[in-house]
């Protein structure tokens, strides 16, 4: 018999709550579901989280966890054995693991289908398209570009070091540590992990558990296909990942939300590590008049709701316009909803649900607070049997309401209204940095102004969320929406370290370097730093300067 629940808040609070208790969570139904830890786990869990995290988690425990600190340390010990033996460092290893990665979401491409349908209701295209074409073709790249990305740079000497020559060595960090999220629990986890490994590091991938079915996958398919001396997955919750962010680490990759981004960061402040956070934030889309309207609304559409159903970091959270615009952009977008969803989007096959009844609460309570409910002008309809809210649009939310407070991350898109356009700006700017920035308009110098005056860590100018398929460009937020950045070659980098290294033989030294020192020599000295070779031969047959 069920006799408390442990409720951890961001690692960092606990309470229990009695039996007894248990009546006043509600709609928190204790119940096996697919909301629950995979069956092979004695402790049964009921997951609830907030924005992009694992950072809330209901958990009725039978036992305490079996990965301590104790067995983490253990893990990082033999993990720096194996990375200080040298074998994670080769060309022909790195290419292995790369080539294996492959190899495993090729081969199993059924199973994750199956993992993400169990965790999310995820469509099979659309988790084709965000999970398995992107992992995959971030995997082709790395094996193709490799070599070229391993080979040394060369660099500019100058005349205080001739005669030489130098080069930029990109080299392995060591251990790092990836924590990823549930929103997109295959690319989010893997995508970093190919950064990790294509740079020669020995890594531990801590997948969400508040995505069990795919954690699960994860780490069965890790065991089976990788170097399992370098590369290891740590199931668990709050337990597991606070064991795992008191060990010492080269560098930590995290996504998920600001606050626990917060906790991250203090863990890794300890040890010096650095830590890229790919985090979040209010990301906004500015629609002007001067625009094709239904390409417009087709593309936010399908970048909010066709986007596992708004639960992405970089879907647009809400849209600014002009009060005599607002009206078509509202019928445009419900025109396209009903194309890619129907007439009863609850129904549709094509929408992801909801990851589990926490988030289901939260969203539902912004649309029922005091002065938002009345501004719902599409959707509103809910099922929480079935974890779904249909497509909802509201129209001038109060700017203090709760929904314009924290990011949405779901199917709620608020409008705001302004007089010009150009107001849009000072609203974006008034608020933290977002992790991507839009813009719909035919507008040059609109554009211009807006790549010019609006910081964000990504931005795209009429459409939405694809320029997360172009890996010649970082993907990464600024402020509080994250630091660091990865794809491509970028991921390389981020888990490499970039050393100089200067080559000289023995000769050519200058007399100038050493003393005695004399003001001959400081003549000669000034006349090499000032590259003026006039000068340098009047000093060297003792000439005075002009």
């Amino acid at each position: 018999m069920i006799t408390s629940v442990d409720c951890r808040i961001d690692a960092t609070m606990s309470m229990t709550l009695s039996s007894s208790g248990l009546n006043k969570i509600g709609s928190l139904h204790i119940a096996q579901t697919c909301l629950s830890m995979p069956s092979r786990h004695r402790s049964w869990r009921l997951l609830c989280s907030p924005i992009c995290s694992a950072s809330v988690s209901l958990l009725v425990e039978e036992r305490r966890s079996t990965f301590d600190r104790e067995k983490a340390d253990r893990l990082v010990k033999d993990l720096k054995k194996v990375f200080n033996s040298g074998k994670t460092k080769t060309y022909e290893w790195r290419i292995a693991q790369l080539t294996s990665m492959l190899k495993m979401i090729e081969e199993n491409e059924a199973d994750i289908y199956r993992a993400l349908y169990q965790d999310l209701s995820k469509p099979e295209s659309e988790a084709f398209i965000s999970e398995v074409a992107m992992t995959t073709g971030s995997c082709k790249l790395a094996l193709k570009e490799l070599d070229q990305w391993m080979k040394p740079q060369k660099a500019k000497t100058t005349v205080t070091t001739y005669p030489s020559s130098a080069e930029i060595v990109s080299e392995p960090l060591g251990i790092v540590l990836v924590i990823s999220t549930w929103n997109y629990p295959f690319l989010l986890s893997l995508d970093p992990v190919i950064g990790a490994l294509a740079a020669g590091n020995a890594v531990v991938l801590k997948p969400s558990e508040i995505a069990p079915a795919s954690a699960s996958l994860l780490s069965k398919l890790f065991r089976e296909y990788l170097d399992n001396s370098a590369v290891k997955v740590v199931e668990g919750a709050v337990d597991e990942t606070t064991a795992l962010l008191e060990q010492k680490w080269d560098k930590i990759f995290y996504t998920g939300n600001g606050r626990v981004g917060r906790i991250i960061m203090a863990a890794a402040a300890k040890h010096l590590t650095p830590v890229i956070l790919e985090l979040g934030g209010k990301c906004p889309a500015v629609v002007d008049s001067n625009t094709n309207l239904q390409v417009s609304a087709k593309r936010i559409v399908a970048g909010k709701w066709g986007c596992n159903n708004g639960q992405t970091c970089i879907a647009p959270d809400y849209i600014i316009t002009t009060k005599a615009f607002a009206p078509k952009l509202i019928d445009a977008l419900k025109n396209e909803l009903v194309e890619f969803f129907g007439d009863y989007p609850m129904k549709s096959k094509d929408m992801s649900r909801l990851i589990n009844l926490y988030h289901f609460k939260r969203l539902t309570s912004l649309m029922d607070e005091d002065e938002v409910s009345d501004k719902i002008v599409v959707g509103g309809q809910r099922n929480e049997e079935q974890l779904k809210i249909s497509p909802t649009i509201l129209l001038d939310v109060p700017e203090t309401s709760q929904i314009m407070q924290e990011e949405i991350f779901g199917p709620l898109l608020p409008i705001l209204t302004v007089d010009n356009v150009e107001d849009s700006f000072n609203i974006i700017n008034s608020r933290s940095k977002p992790l991507a920035a839009y813009i719909f308009t035919s507008d040059e110098e609109l554009k211009k102004a807006f790549v010019r005056d609006i910081s964000a860590g990504g931005m795209l100018i009429n459409d939405t969320i694809i320029h997360l398929t172009v890996d010649s460009l970082p993907f990464g937020g600024v402020g509080e929406s994250g630091m660091g950045s990865y794809h491509g070659k970028f991921s390389f980098d981020s888990f490499s370290h970039k050393k100089g290294v200067l080559y000289r033989g023995f000769t050519g030294d200058s007399p100038t370097r050493f003393p005695p020192y004399t003001p001959a020599k400081l003549r000669l000295l000034k006349a090499l730093i000032s590259g003026d070779i006039f000068q340098v031969l009047r000093s060297m047959i003792g000439l005075p300067k002009n």
